[in-house]
């Protein structure tokens, strides 16, 4: 190999070198502008087995999210205690067309998949759909671990690792994900807390001797009270947000439709408050007992509990302290009642 030959190629080694050099430094300079947004790359450390204990823990179950800056709340509520949570940092400002695999497989995990991309022009964490136009120098994935069907199965919770692995190494970036086998212990310990505090309150109205309901009856008396007929056949209390609050059924199960509600006969109904799915639920029995007794005048009804014996002001007392109780069992635990974060694991 003469000189000049030996001379050139060290030169394009150089080049080849310093090019290299450079792109590191770019990608550094990036995370590091980024870095705000989700520190240590956006991964929380996974929670010990004591962190997450739902009857000896002292530390909160539901740590704070680790998105600050959001716009979106679905974004704000991705956590990894209730979430399995990855945040992948792009080379390059992408769209959602590069989940494309991530799209067409969200509904292989048996819970809910939720996405989210920091915005390019805003700088803020939005929630992102299949069309989404807008481009992201960050996405952020999380399979929820439980709900109300149970938690999130191992087989399953692997499955969404191993794609998300395999996005990575399409998109050529590099993703911390957390342990599947951690993950799922922490999704069995929530189910298991989730369960106790799990809890729907019931008050029988029951009509005396043989007399039945008619469904027009049960239709005026619960719309005078502010309760709708809503598609599920029961008749709800709404908040202004159209939550219920409370919901009027028949007892035996069968369904109030508008088109045969002169048809309809019941000889019993349940006003129902779900716990875990209110704001302030001792306060709601309140309003629960108080709305009872005003159907049970207007209907000429019996308020009674599940045994069909007629409820005293001693037993409303007990069970009060009963939602009382289960309200402060959710504070403790950090799922506060009615909240977002309570509406997704209690759904």
């Amino acid at each position: 190999m003469s000189e000049l030959q030996i001379s050139l190629l060290a030169i394009g080694l150089i080049v080849v070198a310093g090019i290299f050099l450079y792109g590191q430094w770019q990608q550094w300079r990036y995370r590091r502008n980024i870095g705000t947004q989700f520190p240590d790359s956006g991964i929380q450390a996974t929670p010990s087995e004591h962190e997450v204990h739902a009857v000896e823990r002292q530390d909160p179950l539901i740590t704070a999210p680790p998105v600050t800056d959001t716009a979106d709340e679905v974004c704000g509520l991705l956590n990894d205690s209730t979430d399995y949570v990855a945040t992948m940092l792009l080379k390059t400002p992408l769209s959602s067309d590069a989940l494309e695999m991530l799209w067409q497989r969200r509904f292989d995990f048996g819970k809910n998949v939720n996405v989210c991309g920091l915005n390019t022009g805003s700088s803020l964490w939005e929630r992102m759909i299949p069309e989404s136009p807008q481009s992201y120098r960050a996405f952020r994935m999380g399979l929820q671990l439980v709900d109300r069907s149970g938690s999130v199965s191992e087989m399953r919770l692997a499955g969404f690792h191993d794609m998300l692995e395999d996005i990575a190494a399409q998109l050529q970036i590099e993703v911390k994900l957390p342990p599947v086998r951690e993950a799922v212990q922490r999704a069995q310990e929530l189910d298991r807390f989730c369960a106790d505090v799990d809890q729907m309150i019931g008050i029988n109205l029951l009509t005396n001797g043989e007399r039945k309901l008619f469904g027009t009856e049960v239709a005026n008396a619960a719309e005078r009270l502010g309760m709708s007929l809503q598609p599920d056949g029961a008749f709800h209390l709404l908040e202004g947000s159209g939550a219920t609050l409370l919901s009027l059924e028949a007892s035996d199960g069968s369904t109030f439709q508008h088109h045969t509600l002169n048809q309809t006969r019941v000889d019993s109904l349940t006003l129902l408050l779900d716990i875990p799915r209110v704001l302030d639920p001792a306060r709601r029995f309140d309003e629960m007992v108080a709305l009872a007794q005003e159907l049970a005048k207007a209907l000429r009804l019996t308020m009674a509990d599940d045994q069909r014996v007629a409820l005293s002001d001693g037993a409303i007392a007990q069970i009060r302290a009963q939602v009382a109780a289960t309200e402060a069992m959710m504070l403790a635990g950090h799922i506060t009642p009615g909240s977002a974060q309570a509406l997704r694991l209690f759904s």
